[in-house]
């Protein structure tokens, strides 16, 4: 399974372990709040309310991060972006835990988003430009199961604080103890050198304005834009659909209890590492597009399996499994997807608008479930949402090319071939 690893150079390893660092600290940081919002609703006298908006406010805010620092990318280079990020998010991950109240934790949140969804754009154009095209599958995957180690480190520490010290010191100490591990990877990565492909360009095309928050909307790239930006759509609405809603629908409609159990969360945990290593290897065996198509399927399959059979909770636990297996598989797969779309110019433009893109608008998805369950009962409006979701995943998917072994390191620079780059990709 890590065999690969042993033929890829230095620098190549420091870059996946760079990602990999980064992207835990995010899902560190993001899980960190979900789990501090009953001790924050009563330190800080928020309502629920407030503590949604606080959330929302940070997935914004970490959308606009990833297409702003996607572009960025394009400018100053990959390993500059990757590093302004992280440093970024570290910044104030310190103030945040000595907010006094709803409007102060909440600017400092939105501000930490930005730094969540910009390295994940920067960190993912670095990686798949410095990793060989046969293994580039491998490491995105491998990088983005990064988040189950993030996801699994918060809640430890989650319940080593609960245990330690007053649940109101609790949340501030998590909060503020992520910025140890961000300036860590700063120190690691800053050695990084730049691609050779982005090198190159600024060389050849330095003068080129092509690299613009609104470049991939012209001509030559903006099928590649719509497409991906549906694919970011339907796979992060299919994913909050289903998790806004699950726990309501098990404790309605079901009368189970196994979501607020910590080893239902173990084994979601667990099982999303475990698809993210699964999407990883198909990625370079079968290739972009099938193991999308596969993905989605699964996910469908497993939703409706979870709203109409009658399950009970020791069933429910052991469902929990593919659910989040499949789930992990498709957010997995576009970053090396996304990438190969693009020229080197416009790359990290193109990366971060369409993965992001599909944060923002996915929040439809959860409102047409709650909207169709008027009509309905919660569980078919859920089973039909997520179905509706992942079926534009896979009528999206298949409207693209397949890119596998791309060879984005000689990728020509925009100024010079934009169209001419497309091209040989839809051969």
């Amino acid at each position: 399974m890590f065999s690969w690893y042993r033929e890829i150079s230095a620098v190549e390893r420091k870059t996946f372990w760079s990602c990999f660092g980064g992207w835990g600290i995010d899902a560190l940081a993001t899980q960190m709040f979900s789990l501090a919002i009953p001790a924050l609703i009563v330190a800080l006298s928020l309502s629920k309310a407030q503590a949604g908006m606080i959330g929302g406010a940070t997935m914004v805010a970490s959308a606009l991060g990833g297409w702003i620092m996607g572009a960025i990318s394009d400018r100053i280079g990959r390993v500059r972006a990757l590093l302004f990020s992280i440093a970024w998010f570290a910044i104030f991950a310190l103030p945040s835990m000595f907010a006094q109240d709803f409007q102060q934790l909440l600017v400092l949140r939105a501000l930490q988003g930005f730094g969540f969804g910009g390295e994940w754009a920067a960190g993912a154009v670095l990686l798949a430009e410095v990793i060989r095209s046969n293994h580039r599958g491998k490491a995105m995957g491998m990088v983005q199961s990064a988040w189950a180690v993030g996801w699994g480190g918060s809640v430890v520490l989650y319940l080593v604080l609960d245990r330690l010290i007053s649940p109101d010191m609790a949340w501030r100490v998590m909060f503020g103890v992520s910025f140890i591990p961000a300036l860590l990877v700063v120190l690691y990565a800053r050695t990084i050198p730049e691609p050779d492909s982005f090198a190159r360009r600024k060389t050849v095309a330095s003068a080129s304005r092509f690299s613009e928050l609104f470049s991939i909307f012209r001509p030559e790239v903006v099928r590649m834009t719509v497409i991906g930006a549906l694919i970011g759509v339907g796979a992060h609405g299919g994913y909050y659909a289903l998790m806004t809603w699950l726990p309501t629908f098990l404790k309605t409609e079901r009368h189970l209890s196994v979501l607020s159990t910590g080893g239902y969360l173990g084994v979601i945990i667990i099982a999303f590492w475990f698809g993210c290593m699964a999407s990883a290897h198909l990625l370079d065996r079968i290739g972009r597009r099938y193991t999308v198509v596969l993905f989605a399927a699964c996910c469908v399959i497993t939703v409706l399996g979870y709203v109409f059979l009658p399950l009970n909770n020791t069933a429910m636990l052991f469902l929990g499994f593919p659910l989040g297996f499949f789930a992990a598989g498709i957010p997995a797969s576009l970053g090396a997807l996304f990438n190969e779309l693009y020229p080197s110019g416009m790359r990290g433009t193109g990366v971060g608008f369409c993965y992001n893109f599909g944060r923002i608008v996915s929040a439809v998805f959860p409102a047409l479930v709650g909207l169709m369950s008027d009509r309905m009962t919660l569980g078919a409006a859920i089973g039909l949402d997520t179905a509706l979701a992942y079926s534009l995943v896979v009528l999206a998917v298949l409207a693209l090319p397949e890119t596998r072994g791309k060879d984005l390191a000689h990728d020509a620079p925009v100024a010079a071939g934009a169209a001419r780059t497309l091209g040989n990709v839809a051969e």
